[in-house]
């Protein structure tokens, strides 16, 4: 999958992955993490999401990294915010206040970059890749975390045969195989939301499953 499928994706408005509102599983789990409102929240493949805002309003400052410039910026015009914007290596970063949006590629990103991120938030990474992409991105995310890093992970999981991605399929098998090593994973919730999906309902899906983790690096 390469860079211009989401400039598209983006550039056409075809964005379903968009939130109109913070992500319920977020703000059921994440106070029960007991992460200090001063911890900084590493948020891979952010878009424009609320969620942004959200933890934000938890006292948390917020590193999104982001693809689309386009999502980016409309994530500060939307908010009326006036980020200062820089280089940074290989990323253009926007910042104001609390949020610091790095647009470029997350595999660029090193270790240092994070390095004062104390927590992890991906709603919407892991299931935007294929499966060669997701191997890429744990082994990515494993170089990048600090020990102790906690956080939360949401999934997908469907029959990927009747439906092509993305959002992709990854199942729990493939989160513990994925993420077991680096990670201690809790599965914290699951539950089918076929009858909340009419993209997937209209597609012909079965069942649809999302699943909630809470994580923490070894």
């Amino acid at each position: 999958m390469q860079p211009e499928f989401w400039y598209k994706k983006w550039d056409s408005n075809q964005i379903g992955f968009h939130q109109p509102e913070a992500n319920p599983y977020l703000q059921r789990y994440w106070p029960d993490l007991a992460i200090a409102s001063s911890a900084r929240v590493l948020v891979p493949l952010c878009g424009k999401s609320l969620d942004l805002l959200w933890l934000a309003g938890q006292g948390h400052s917020v590193l999104g990294v982001e693809l689309s410039e386009k999502a980016v910026e409309e994530f500060f015009s939307e908010h009326q915010l006036q980020p200062q914007i820089s280089e940074q290596g290989a990323f253009k970063v926007y910042r104001t206040g609390a949020f610091e949006l790095w647009c470029g590629d997350f595999f660029a990103l090193a270790a240092e970059d994070v390095a004062d991120c104390a927590a992890l938030y991906d709603r919407a990474a892991l299931i935007a890749l294929p499966e060669a992409m997701r191997e890429r991105y744990a082994a990515h995310l494993q170089q990048l975390l600090t020990q102790g890093m906690k956080g939360l992970l949401i999934t997908l999981d469907y029959d990927q045969t009747q439906i092509p991605g993305p959002p992709f399929a990854v199942n729990d098998d493939e989160v513990q195989r994925l993420l077991g090593e680096a990670w201690q994973l809790e599965r914290l919730e699951e539950r089918d939301v076929l009858a909340e999906s009419p993209k997937f309902l209209q597609a012909g899906a079965e069942w649809l499953v999302e699943r909630v983790y809470r994580v923490s690096s070894r």
